[in-house]
């Protein structure tokens, strides 16, 4: 049987990697790809940009984990993620990305087990700490996986962001894709 403690600590580490050393990356190497032009043009008046979904995961990130689970006070405006039309320069965006990403991954390392039982509301919904951080994996992927495509959409080309066991791939940079 497994403890409760090493139960928690491999949920919230895989957490912390998927979050952190998988998309993160992918959503930052694809910002350096587009241009600002690129980062902020949307298909169609229902969809969104690259640069609404990257503001969009910062306040979701920073709700769910460093508000919602760490105590941090809430301001979150999730209206203005997706009204805004930019231009934000890349780097800002990326940077604001990564300094919550690397907040949250603090919290959730730091979270003691039973918090991650206990029940709280965020953004008015009733779920215990776990929900919150595999709400925020999930929520990260879907969102990233949207950036990918509309990298791929904008540039027309692989990312090459899959590598399976065994398989060589060359460098970012034989591929004039900028590494991370």
């Amino acid at each position: 049987m497994i403890k409760k403690d090493a139960l928690a600590w491999a949920v919230t580490s895989e957490a912390r990697r998927e979050i952190g050393e998988i998309y993160l990356p992918r959503i930052e190497r694809s910002l350096a790809i587009l241009g600002d032009e690129d980062i902020w043009w949307r298909p169609n008046p229902a969809s969104n940009s690259a640069g609404n979904l990257v503001l969009h995961l910062t306040g979701n990130v920073r709700q769910w984990i460093i508000s919602g689970l760490g105590g941090a006070p809430d301001h979150r405006k999730r209206d203005s993620e997706f009204a805004e039309q930019g231009p934000i320069p890349r780097r800002r965006l990326s940077r604001q990305l990564r300094m919550t990403v690397e907040e949250a991954c603090r919290v959730i390392e730091n979270l003691p087990p039973s918090e991650l039982l206990r029940e709280r509301t965020i953004q008015k919904f009733r779920v215990t700490g776990v929900v919150a951080v595999l709400h925020v994996v999930d929520h990260f992927a879907l969102h990233a996986g949207q950036i990918l495509y509309i990298t791929k959409m904008r540039r027309g080309r692989d990312l090459k962001f899959t590598k399976l066991p065994g398989e060589r791939r060359p460098s970012p940079k034989a591929n004039n894709l900028p590494s991370v």
